[in-house]
């Protein structure tokens, strides 16, 4: 095959949440350039975002049996950087898959949700940062670089893909596990980048966030868990409410929607149970009815049961993509990233999304990495909340509104 032909590298988007382990401090990130974006301009980044969650939902959903959980921010964010150097079709088709606007648009306001992720003085640890690692005799356009630096806090460091490609894999995967606390391991399998490879996006998002209202450990006990009505499963059910706890919460008939906060209240979970199976709800799963849904909530003392878990998953994301309609951006001879390099030679390889979550009685703990190879009262009864049978859960960012993972459980024990 003709080696003239570049694949992109490697675009890493690490998220992760953290609950009893002691703070870990990544890498200080940079300040990007917010100075025009607008609070309309923010909700729509937030509102595309959120769109492309459920979108990914649906699509992984016609393919996938077991639980799910990936981070639609991490994706967002890798396919951004990457589509500054699209243009022509290639950048068309990852605009629409994504919702982005146009350019200019998107960078300030992108940048904006940076930097309120990077924000200080926080009960919590949420941050974000990225990374260029570029091929270290491979020219790069300057607008590009300046573009990736000014607007997503992107830092350009040098590697050498062609004579030193093992290193180069293990130096980015090395970065990889410091950022996400040794929870991603080996992102880049060998193989995914080669000589070939000029360029490598990496960006962290690191959350560290305790329940404001904890789970009491005396309280977890087995418990069935209903994975079909006919398949039960014992597994550890945790809970918590008491005769002062509210929880925001609604009932809207074909499933109850549950709220659990994390301390300071700026982020938080939101829980989807269906009554009956997934299978109802998520023909009809969709942003809009998120909110309709959510809209209908209240304060409500409750007795609330959520299963302890922890999972990981992996997707391959090239096919994926494709069908969601991102085409010629992996096709050599059609994909156009010449904003990169100013050449039509590079296309996208392989997308691979790793994530891993960990809910337990104090908190929660979450990784993602995206790699974009370019190669009651005492007078009446609480209600009660039982996760005893699959469920969806979100972890939002409630200021914005951004969802940051997106995560299903069928079964708690994987």
């Amino acid at each position: 095959m003709n080696k003239k032909f570049l694949s992109i590298g490697t675009v890493l988007l690490i998220a992760f949440a953290v609950i009893f382990a002691s703070l870990y401090k990544i890498e200080q990130t940079s300040q990007a350039d917010d100075s025009s974006s607008t609070i309309i301009g923010v909700k729509n980044i937030v509102n595309a975002n959120n769109k492309f969650a459920f979108d990914l939902y649906s699509e992984i959903d016609k393919h996938e049996e077991r639980n799910i959980f990936y981070s639609p921010y991490s994706i967002s964010a890798a396919l951004a950087m990457t589509y500054e150097g699209a243009r022509g079709k290639t950048a068309d088709e990852i605009k629409s898959v994504f919702y982005f606007p146009d350019k200019t648009l998107l960078r300030s306001n992108f940048a904006a949700i940076h930097n309120e992720i990077n924000k200080k003085d926080k009960a919590y640890k949420l941050s974000t940062g990225n990374a260029l690692w570029i091929q270290q005799d491979y020219k790069l356009l300057e607008e590009y670089i300046s573009i990736v630096e000014k607007y997503y806090g992107g830092k350009a460091l040098n590697v050498d893909f062609v004579r030193e490609t093992e290193k180069s894999r293990q130096t980015i995967n090395s970065f990889i596990e410091k950022q996400t606390n040794n929870k991603i391991k080996d992102l880049i399998p060998e193989g995914t980048i080669d000589a070939s490879t000029r360029l490598v996006l990496t960006n962290a998002v690191y959350f560290k966030g305790l329940w404001m209202l904890e789970f009491d450990k005396t309280g977890t006990r087995e418990h069935d868990f209903k994975i079909t009505p006919e398949n039960v499963v014992k597994i550890s059910m945790m809970h918590a409410g008491n005769d002062e706890a509210k929880f925001n919460y609604a009932d809207v008939g074909e499933l109850q929607i549950l709220e659990l906060p994390y301390k300071d209240e700026d982020i938080s979970m939101l829980i989807l149970l269906p009554k009956y199976s997934l299978d109802n709800i998520s023909s009809s799963l969709t942003l809009e009815k998120l909110e309709e849904w959510k809209n209908k909530m209240k304060k409500t003392n409750l007795d609330v049961y959520l299963p302890k878990l922890e999972f990981n998953a992996k997707y391959l994301m090239k096919e994926i993509l494709i069908n969601m309609g991102m085409t010629d951006a992996f096709e050599f001879g059609n994909a156009d990233f010449s904003g990169i390099d100013q050449t039509k030679d590079l296309f996208i390889g392989q997308v691979i999304h790793q994530a891993f979550v960990k809910i337990d009685e104090e908190g929660t703990e979450a990784a993602a990495a995206t790699a974009v190879g370019i190669s009651i009262t005492s007078a009446r009864l609480r209600e009660i909340f039982m996760a005893d049978h699959p469920f969806i859960f979100i972890i939002q960012e409630n200021k914005t509104g951004n969802i940051l993972f997106f995560g299903r459980v069928v079964d708690p024990r994987e």
